[in-house]
């Protein structure tokens, strides 16, 4: 929907500023979609006075002319500048239009610079219409009148200073559809007083002469009324300048004074109306079906064909015109239209909506008719025109001829003032919440409301609430609190432990493990084997000889299942468990783990060769995941010093500071032997109560930190003993700086009988490359060395290598 400043304040009586305005329509509902401002295209431009124009010495079609401007408005001091000006009617004398060096001509999608045409300078334009895109006219400059107020701004000597807006109209508000509706908003909303609209029933001095018929299977529902009358003795023409600037200003192009007033209408009124050439209508006009091979030839030069559940008006000799959604050519008025017949009807909205998608048809009256125009202003809306009409084309009306009758939209709803705190959290009162509905158009008897016919979208109580919470703006709303439940706040049902345990089994479970759920009870070789078998620990009165020490692990028990799926087939495995394992018998000696098991290969046997054994890489990457979900610090260490069941050297802690978070790696090969485990076989442990628990008392994650500033890669290559692990060096190099290290990693290794040939026996060389990341300014040159230094420094000491020359 688009309309102008000026076109609202015909309706609107409001000194409210424009950006006002723009975001009360944005806050009721009338999103902004773009507003054209004159001031911001032409409001450089400026009246001046040519001085002289004489001939261009190298140019027999320019003229240099001195040009008198005032920059600053006609209270400001005049300047004089020089232009060079090619139009044929540049003259001493003449009162135009200048553009000044720095502005932009919208016509000639140009910035004016200062130049030299011919080697003669010139600052500035003298400018065309078509320059400031008001015409297609070039032959010349704008020649003003003799009294036209130098200095001022052109825009508003023409009054163009007449900002557009186009805002996007939801489908359940056609009222918004019209300028009046959506000034009648902003009324209700504070900002203004909505003019009253007067509107004079006019009284046929003549019988029509074209009677109108609306078929019977149409009148119950497809169209319900269809009304008009004939004017005779019409001087159809050009319409006014004000009445081609409204349209012009909204994109509509001006046709004729009787066209030019149904489009004024259909947007200022929301009120489409058709205007027939009766002298070219054969006998009288039915509202009917179309039949099988009739066409129209519409106003858009297209012929369509028809199908008979298309709805048109017709006359003896077929359709003249789509109901609802286009008129036809043949009928259509032009200059030399003397009597028309000017209709207004009401269609439902879906017939036409079917007919505009079927035909492809998008006008501004299917747009409207198929939305649901206000079926109670039919005969007034005619009235309107037909005033607009006698005024600018006059003319004799004649009798309203009319079929159908108006369809009965009233409807009324209780109204509760509690009802919009109780729905939408705002206090407002009874009275205030009355005067808005008021406003709207909205009418009370008691504790009854009736809508206006405008508003076909208001069909229960809830809409009128929400009416009352869109003109008060949602934007009042204040957080607060829930109300307590006496005599307080119940604790949350999970503790941090549990939701802890509750994500540790999700994620497991994401990751392709099945979970098992095994006894606390083994026997004592296998709580022997993985550091239990305590007397503290042993059962009084066991179940049976298998089951007689509490478990220290939950590695036992996931053992056994996989041997037993193994001994029925199934060799690739991935098993975990999170439950309780004991050291002692005392309460607090007993804690929650949760363990993973993978066994055989990481896939089935494929054509591709993905096929692999597991290890202990893939133990990592699934410890990881799980230390991530819940909420383990990022920076973690990984050493080496194991329990006795894991592989010596092929396993590792991971660690905060002196305290064990997990362990991950191969199990001891005599592990699985004395399990029956076959195959390869990786494992994890997550100690669930070692891993502190986040500070803050939100579970949400921390915020993502992202520096502006450029970060800095340097390589290390560093020559040690071979039998030093890389993991040291990685340690070493990320404590050289914590802030400004961002990650280590090891890209490259050199080692065998080529490494020590090079770099002596028993030498091998690790490359690491190390991210630094500034977070408060960009790094020099020496910053970057100073911290290369350290790192050399610490590496050094940590493994006692030395940097590779």
């Amino acid at each position: 929907m688009k309309f102008t400043l000026s076109w609202l304040r015909d309706h609107l009586e409001t000194e409210a500023p424009l950006e006002t305005l723009l975001d009360a329509l944005t806050d009721l509902g009338h999103e902004v979609e773009e507003v054209e401002d004159p001031a911001k295209k032409l409001g450089a431009f400026r009246i001046c006075r040519v001085l002289e124009a004489k001939q261009h010495p190298d140019a027999d079609r320019l003229r240099v002319c001195r040009v008198a401007t005032w920059p600053n408005g006609p209270e400001g001091a005049m300047e004089e500048v020089q232009v060079v000006c090619g139009a044929p009617n540049a003259r001493t004398g003449l009162v135009g239009v200048f553009a000044p060096v720095g502005a932009y001509v919208p016509g000639t999608d140009l910035l004016l610079k200062a130049g030299s045409i011919r080697g003669v300078e010139s600052n500035g334009m003298l400018c065309s219409e078509r320059e400031l895109e008001l015409s297609d006219d070039h032959n010349g400059i704008i020649d003003l009148p003799e009294d036209a107020p130098v200095g001022v701004r052109f825009i508003d000597y023409k009054g163009l200073n007449d900002p557009m807006i186009y805002i996007k109209v939801t489908p359940n508000r056609p009222d918004a559809l019209g300028v009046r509706g959506i000034a009648r908003d902003l009324a209700a909303r504070g900002l203004g007083k909505l003019k009253p609209l007067v509107i004079e029933k006019v009284e046929g001095k003549a019988p029509a002469g074209i009677k109108v018929a609306i078929a019977d299977e149409l009148k119950a529902k497809q169209a319900p009324v269809f009304a008009g009358r004939v004017i005779r003795g019409v001087k159809n023409g050009p319409s006014p300048e004000w009445l081609q600037q409204r349209l012009k200003a909204i994109g509509l192009r001006p046709i004729s004074a009787l066209v030019d007033i149904t489009n004024f209408f259909t947007f200022d009124l929301n009120r489409p109306l058709h205007v027939f050439d009766a002298d070219v209508v054969k006998g009288d006009l039915t509202i009917r079906y179309a039949r099988e091979g009739e066409e129209l030839l519409a106003l858009d030069g297209k012929t369509y064909a028809l199908k008979p559940n298309m709805m048109v008006i017709a006359d003896d000799n077929g359709p003249e015109s789509l109901a609802g959604v286009m008129g036809g050519e043949h009928s259509g008025c032009t200059d030399a239209t003397v009597n028309v017949f000017l209709e207004s009807a009401y269609w439902d909205p879906i017939t036409i909506a079917a007919t505009g998608r079927a035909l492809k048809i998008n006008s501004d009256a299917r747009y409207r008719f198929e939305r649901g125009i206000d079926p109670t202003f039919t005969l007034e809306g005619l009235d309107a025109a037909t005033r607009m009409v006698l005024e600018l084309c006059g003319g004799e009306p004649s009798d309203l001829v009319i079929d159908g009758a108006i369809p009965d939209v009233k409807r009324e709803y209780r109204f509760d003032a509690g009802r919009v705190g109780k729905l939408v959290g705002l206090e407002i009162s009874e009275q205030e919440q009355r005067d808005m509905l008021t406003a709207l158009g909205f009418t009370f008897n008691g504790d009854m409301v009736t809508p206006p016919g405008w508003r076909p979208d208001v069909l229960g109580e809830a809409d009128l609430v929400e009416e009352v919470a869109r003109v008060k703006s949602l934007s009042g709303l204040e957080g607060k609190p829930m109300p307590r439940q006496k005599p307080g706040v119940p604790a949350p049902v999970l503790t941090p432990a549990q939701t802890r345990e509750r994500t540790t089994r999700r994620t497991l479970a994401s990751l392709g493990y099945n979970e098992c759920v095994t006894y606390s009870f083994i026997d004592q070789k296998s709580a022997e084997a993985f550091g239990g078998g305590q007397d503290a620990v042993k059962i009084d009165n066991p179940i049976s000889s298998e089951m007689t020490h509490m478990r220290p692990d939950l590695l036992p028990g996931l053992l056994a299942a996989a041997a037993r799926n193994q001994a029925r087939g199934f060799m690739d495995l991935a098993l975990f468990e999170v439950g309780p394992v004991f050291s002692g018998g005392e309460p607090g000696e007993q804690q929650v783990i949760a363990t993973g098991l993978l066994v055989g290969h990481s896939a089935p046997r494929d054509p591709w060769g993905s096929r692999r054994p597991v290890d202990i890489f893939d133990a990592k990457a699934d410890v990881e995941a799980v230390l991530a979900a819940i909420g383990a610090p990022a920076r973690v260490q990984v050493t080496r010093k194991v329990a006795a069941w894991w592989h010596p050297g092929r396993s590792g802690n991971i660690a905060l500071g002196p305290n064990t978070l997990a362990t991950f790696g191969e199990l001891h090969p005599r592990v699985l032997r004395d399990a029956g485990i076959k195959g390869n076989a990786v494992a994890f442990t997550v100690i669930l109560p070692a891993i502190p628990q986040p500070k803050a008392k939100s579970a949400s994650r921390a915020a993502l930190a992202i520096s502006d500033l450029q970060a800095v890669e340097r390589d290390f290559a560093f020559v040690v003993d071979s039998q030093v692990e890389a993991l040291t060096l990685v340690n070493a190099a990320l404590g050289a700086d914590k802030a400004l290290i961002e990650s280590v990693r090891v890209f490259d290794q050199f080692t065998g009988e080529k490494a020590e040939a090079q770099m002596g026996p028993g030498k091998k060389s690790i490359a690491l490359s190390v991210r630094l990341q500034p977070g408060d300014k960009t790094l020099t040159d020496k910053d970057i060395e100073a911290v290369s230094a350290k790192i050399v420094e610490k590496v050094s000491k940590a493994s006692g290598g030395a940097l590779r020359g």
